[in-house]
């Protein structure tokens, strides 16, 4: 078994459980898989990926609508996109007891300045 600096075991493909919901529905939408498969969205991407997993921040998103391709969907609305790393960077302060700087230091940036 492997788990994060927190505690948190880790699933065979290195996700802890997400501490932005709960349960197997759409984030954004509460849609589940009879309408459309659901993707685990890492928030923050690219270096800040396996970080995004190994801390649980990562949601479940309809493919097709709310991850890829609809108007809505975070890699196509840059508003969404923001709405949920801001979602993100609020739970992991909460849930890992950081403040900004602390936040700033294993992300990158203050997502929570664009309010």
């Amino acid at each position: 078994m492997k788990y994060n600096a927190f505690g948190a075991e880790l699933d065979r493909n290195g996700y802890a459980p997400s501490i932005l919901q709960q349960g197997e529905r759409c984030h954004m939408c509460g849609g589940h898989y009879i309408y459309d498969w659901l993707d685990r969205h890492e928030v923050f991407g690219g270096a800040y990926r396996e970080k995004s997993k190994e801390l649980g921040l990562w949601v479940l998103l309809c493919h097709h609508e709310h991850h890829i391709f609809g108007r809505e969907a975070v890699h196509n609305n840059r508003a969404k996109d923001l709405e949920l790393k801001q979602e993100a960077q609020r739970a992991a302060m909460a849930a890992y007891g950081w403040n900004t700087e602390e936040f700033i230091a294993q992300f990158g940036r203050n997502y929570l300045e664009d309010e």
